[in-house]
């Protein structure tokens, strides 16, 4: 399964209607981008959503990034990631992921029950020819170990570039490494931090994130409440330009990456992100030869 280097990533379709979904996909197709990463956030099912994508386009791959393993029975998740694999081969990578806090959940745990349930179904669906594939989104050693024992690999979310390089040593060389990262298009710095500050607030304040960035070497002064120091803010969104953008993206890369889902945040409520996808397209994807 080749992703590309990098693809988009959005949480933009969790509020949309199936017809300009299809639209917008289409488009990014046209457009070149080789993967498509969605979360599962605010009710629009991890699989179904992944389906009606896929059946709406042609090369695509659709990543679920992540699909949330309490919003599932095990048995389930695997019977929808093995038709999916047989009705579009290699074009479907199945995230999986804690997703938040649980009361009495420990997250290391808690994935490893529903693998070991997961890989333990027995059932009469066929097995398709081209495999389901799976990746665990992972940030500390034990997880990011497990994501290289038990799937193809990793997938990071909100990370800096030192994380990248930390992660792909626990993996090793040959799982899949994907990393999301956050750009914004606004050249003024002041401005740009308060946009990242408010998109960033939900991570800086929540249990398992707050781990994740004090075990990077980040204090209690850079969290400062769920404001997010500077240097925070800067690591975690890259700010400015096209040239400044495409440029730090290839830092993941560089760092051990072997692909980055791009998000665009900014953008207004009800607007779309897609005049910085095409903007992105022309500068990190591969460009047709001229004939």
């Amino acid at each position: 399964m080749d992703l590309g280097r990098f693809g988009v990533w959005t949480f933009d379709f969790e509020d949309q209607p199936a017809g300009r979904m299809r639209d917008a996909i289409q488009e990014l197709e046209a457009l070149g981008w080789p993967a498509f990463w969605i979360p599962e956030r605010d009710g629009r099912e991890a699989l179904t959503h992944a389906g009606y994508l896929l059946s709406v386009t042609e090369r695509i791959t659709v990543v679920n990034g992540i699909a949330r393993i309490f919003s599932r029975e095990p048995r389930w998740t695997r019977g929808a990631a093995l038709l999916l694999a047989d009705a579009y081969p290699d074009r479907h990578l199945l995230g999986l992921g804690f997703g938040g806090e649980r009361p009495g959940q420990q997250p290391l745990q808690a994935m490893r029950d529903y693998l070991a349930e997961m890989d333990a179904v027995t059932s009469a669906n066929p097995l398709p020819q081209a495999p389901a594939r799976r990746i665990l989104a992972a940030y500390g050693p034990k997880m990011l170990a497990l994501a290289r024992d038990r799937s193809a690999g990793a997938h990071t979310y909100h990370v800096p570039v030192r994380h990248t390089a930390q992660a792909r040593e626990v993996l090793g060389a040959a799982p899949f490494l994907g990393v999301e990262q956050a750009v914004l298009f606004e050249r003024d710095p002041a401005r740009a931090r308060e946009i990242a500050r408010e998109h960033l607030h939900v991570y800086l304040t929540s249990k398992y994130n707050v781990a994740k960035f004090l075990r990077l070497g980040y204090t209690e002064a850079d969290l400062d409440g769920g404001r997010g120091s500077d240097r925070l803010v800067d690591d975690l969104v890259i700010w400015g330009d096209l040239d400044t953008i495409a440029g730090k993206l290839h830092h993941h890369l560089d760092a051990g990456a072997d692909h980055v889902g791009v998000q665009v945040i900014g953008v207004r409520p009800g607007e779309s992100a897609m005049p910085q996808w095409r903007a992105l397209a022309g500068a990190l994807l591969p460009q047709p030869v001229a004939r």
